[in-house]
């Protein structure tokens, strides 16, 4: 999609992640804590992360070319941050070696079980004891495809389902996402924290 779209026409791009960053601040962590934005690509979340004066971020997705893009944008201020082009069903962490797991419209095209399975497993052996997950998906009255692609849709139960054997739940909203096309998309947030080891 990056190779044929703009970075601010593809129907995931906001302006500015205002659900997510609200989120993050609210859980309090330190502006030094480590924070991983997993399939981030070319999302404006890092500029005001870095605006914030959070300063440990790393950003993780399957498309160099979105990684560029926001590389690129960011100029000399990118340098700070960690650029990971992977596979997140297929990458390693150090164990509890992140403070902030961050996924928007990630997990959701995650349809195999396996994948899913391999997901959590990373997820939970990379977020520290008390760390935290914020995850948003397509609501259950979101769309059944984005980019062509299948998707999953969940409510906040049974997103939370996927995460509840290493993660409580703390809290839950929504969003009414308004693509650059105009129209409306459904999505679910859950916050969560990192049960103690």
């Amino acid at each position: 999609m990056y190779s044929t779209k703009a970075s601010d026409a593809v129907s995931w791009y906001q302006a500015h992640a205002s659900v997510s960053l609200s989120l993050i601040r609210e859980t309090g962590i330190d502006l030094g804590a480590p924070i991983i934005d997993v399939g981030g690509g070319a999302s404006t979340l890092i500029d005001d992360l870095l605006d914030l004066g959070y300063s440990a971020l790393s950003v993780l997705d399957l498309s160099g070319a979105a990684l560029d893009t926001a590389a690129s944008r960011l100029g000399a201020r990118g340098n700070v941050v960690r650029w990971l082009e992977a596979d997140i069903t297929r990458t390693t962490f150090p164990q509890a070696s992140i403070e902030l797991w961050h996924d928007r419209a990630v997990f959701h095209f995650l349809n195999e079980p396996d994948d899913r399975t391999a997901y959590v497993r990373t997820l939970s052996q990379a977020v520290k004891p008390g760390g935290h997950l914020i995850i948003g998906t397509f609501a259950e009255n979101g769309p059944e495809k984005c980019s062509g692609l299948t998707v999953q849709r969940y409510s906040a139960e049974s997103l939370y389902s996927q995460f509840s054997e290493a993660f409580e739940m703390v809290k839950t909203t929504t969003e009414a996402h308004q693509t650059p096309s105009g129209s409306i998309q459904a999505f679910v947030y859950c916050w969560c924290r990192r049960r103690a080891a």
